[in-house]
């Protein structure tokens, strides 16, 4: 698993100058230079071309080190590959030219990933895609740890994803267990927590992430779904059954309070027996008129 390494390198603010201040120097040079040329010309002194020379220099020096920033845009300095320091603050500015600038966004980003086949902690093949919402932090971490921070994240995103669905089952779990499909917030919580320890090293924060597919394998979907089905039948027959016996319960003891009829053990049973038949079938009842008695 990926983790902060101890020889990892730490983000720290760079040494530039503003670029307005800068600019009034470059225009500076650039009137000394003119005024060397004309005086070399007028005058023909060493001097003035000594001048307009070392202007000129100064002049092409401080034009090479404006750099301009975006908001949320950062820009790593290196001096011979060496960091020496990130620079965060927006608009136009200014460092040594022989600097090396890399620019790095720090807005935030949407990831989709693609669509695994995996099997869940049931042994179950499903299919799993999710989104993360992600920004740099660190810049020098994301620039000089790791490879390419954006092709980590893709990785990273895919281990943690394989490694979250082997922890649940997709759905009909023991022992009030939580599932991929019924505690979503739950699951996309810790496929959070899971993908921030692997990205910490990129210097990348990971501020939400979401389930955006997820679905049996096609090779088990329908019998997952008769079983669904199934399930569904049973539920609910227990619940007409549950109905009715409360039905039949509450007929038999207002009947025997109200000294509506007197029944034996044998009446009792019959008439059970056909208001369960009549509640739990699924069928309208035909009514049948009863004009003998059950002992003849």
């Amino acid at each position: 698993m990926a983790s902060t390494s101890l020889n990892s390198t730490q983000e720290r603010r760079a040494n530039s100058a503003a670029g307005g201040l800068m600019l009034l120097i470059l225009f500076l040079t650039l009137a000394a230079a003119a005024w060397g040329l004309f005086d070399l010309i007028a005058t023909n002194s060493p001097a003035s071309g000594v001048i307009m020379a070392a202007a000129f220099l100064a002049f092409i020096l401080i034009a090479s080190g404006f750099f301009t920033l975006q908001p949320n845009e950062a820009a790593a300095l290196t001096l011979f590959d060496n960091y020496k320091g990130t620079e965060r603050t927006t608009g136009l500015r200014w460092v040594l030219p022989w600097y090396r600038r890399r620019k790095i966004s720090l807005r935030v980003r949407n990831v989709t990933g693609q669509t695994l086949k995996v099997n869940d902690k049931r042994g179950n093949p499903i299919e799993i895609a999710a989104v993360i919402v992600w920004r740099v932090t660190d810049t020098a971490r994301a620039l000089f740890d790791v490879e390419a921070y954006q092709t980590f994240i893709d990785i990273q995103m895919e281990t943690a994803l394989r490694e979250l669905a082997s922890h649940f089952a997709y759905d009909h779990a023991e022992a009030e267990e939580p599932t991929l499909r019924a505690n979503a917030d739950a699951v996309a919580q810790m496929l959070r927590d899971k993908l921030q320890e692997r990205v910490a090293v990129a210097g990348v924060t990971i501020d939400e992430t979401k389930l955006s597919h997820l679905a049996y394998a096609p090779e088990i979907a329908g019998a997952m779904l008769r079983r669904q089905q199934a399930e569904a039948v049973i539920a609910a027959r227990t619940l007409i059954v549950e109905g009715a016996v409360s039905m039949v319960e509450n007929a038999l003891q207002q009947l025997s309070a109200r000294d509506i009829v007197k029944l034996d053990d044998e009446r009792r049973a019959a008439m059970v027996s056909n208001l369960l038949v009549v509640l739990c079938a699924d069928r309208d009842a035909q009514p049948v008129v009863n004009a003998g008695t059950i002992y003849q």
